[in-house]
Order: structure tokens, then sequence, then C-alpha cells
């Protein structure tokens, strides 16, 4: 994987494309989405069904713009650690920034663990893309804090690319296990241990 990610397009929300992905992560949170219907989630948008059908074509074409709409926030709130003013400090944000998400938007958190793995998904290359992406920006960020030690061996740093897949992962279900079994846990705690995850760079 290459340190660097291919450049994503800007989010450019609209006020109905915002209520449709707050209404149907609401009601794919608390059911499921495939027990969710276009109906419902245009009604509790407030826009219409033919709207939908004439925007997006089904309902997994929903979900799936849906998704990247959801995805997109979550690559602004990124950008935030890549302008801090140390690396340390832009990899805490990237983590804090994206446990703020993860309990801001849970069941979209949810669905993209749910569906991450399975194969036979309609969204599993889209969201497989979103990990690569993701990971691609965790990696860079630890590039840059492993860049800050004085001349460490060669043989001294561990492999970049498994330590930010784990980076994600951990503040992935980190960011769910607070939501559904610890919402007394702090995100600046979850911030401490996932970056304990760092200690070799340091």
């Amino acid at each position: 994987m290459s340190e660097a990610s291919a450049p994503r397009t800007r989010l450019r929300a609209t006020d109905s494309k915002h209520r449709l992905f707050t209404a149907s992560m609401e009601l794919i949170g608390a059911r499921g989405h495939q027990d969710v219907s276009v109906d419902e989630i245009a009604r509790a948008a407030g826009v219409s069904k033919g709207t939908v059908y004439y925007n997006f074509g089904s309902k997994n074409d929903l979900i799936g713009e849906l998704l990247n709409y959801g995805i997109a926030i979550l690559f602004e709130r990124l950008e935030a650690g890549t302008t801090a003013p140390d690396p340390d400090t832009g990899l805490r944000l990237m983590v804090s920034e994206s446990l703020e998400f993860i309990a801001e938007y849970p069941a979209f958190s949810q669905l993209w663990i749910s569906e991450q793995w399975q194969s036979d998904s309609h969204w599993a290359g889209a969201l497989e893309q979103t990990r690569h992406d993701v990971i691609g920006v965790v990696r860079g960020a630890l590039q840059r804090l492993a860049e800050t030690r004085p001349n460490p061996p060669a043989d001294a740093l561990p492999d970049l690319d498994a330590l930010a897949t784990a980076l994600f992962g951990a503040t992935l279900i980190l960011g769910r296990d607070r939501q559904v079994f610890h919402p007394e846990r702090s995100i600046a705690d979850c911030v401490g241990a996932a970056m304990a995850f760092t200690a070799p760079l340091r």
C-alpha cells in the first residue's frame, strides 16, 4: 500500500442528502438495512419516494450513495490531523475525530463493520476501497511520526502497513464498544488506548 491515497471528492452537502443520510442511518441502526424500505427512508427524511428513485434508482444504490456521503464526512474530519503542528498531535486528532464520528453516526459504523467482510455485500467493493484509503491516511500519519525519531535503526521500525491496519481496527472497534457497552468511557481514554499502538515509533 502506498503512503499517499487517491484524492477524494470534496463533500458537497445538501440539506436533502443530509436528511436522507441521517434518516437512513437511524432506521438501519434500529432494524438493519434488509428491513428498511425506501418508503420509510423517504418519509423519515421528508422527501418523496419518487425523488429518491429518480436520484438513486434503488434502495441499494441509495444506501451506497449515502455510505459515500458518510465516508466523505469522515475524511473531512481526518484532514484536521494532517494540518496539526506536530505528527503526534495530528495522529491523536485523527483518532479522536474518528471516535467522535462513530459516536455521532453509530449505525454507519455498524453497517461498515457488518458489511466489510461479506463477499456478497452490495457495497463490499466500495467499503474495501474506503478501508484502503483510510489505512493509507493513517499510514501517512505514522510515517510522519516515525520520521521524528533521530536516526532509528532500519530494523527497529515496525511494518507501517500492519501498524496502520491495527490502529484503524482498534479505533473502529473501540468506538463501537464504547457506544454499545461502555458509554462511560471517555473519548480521551479511547484515544490513549489506541495510541499505545504507536509505542514502537517513539
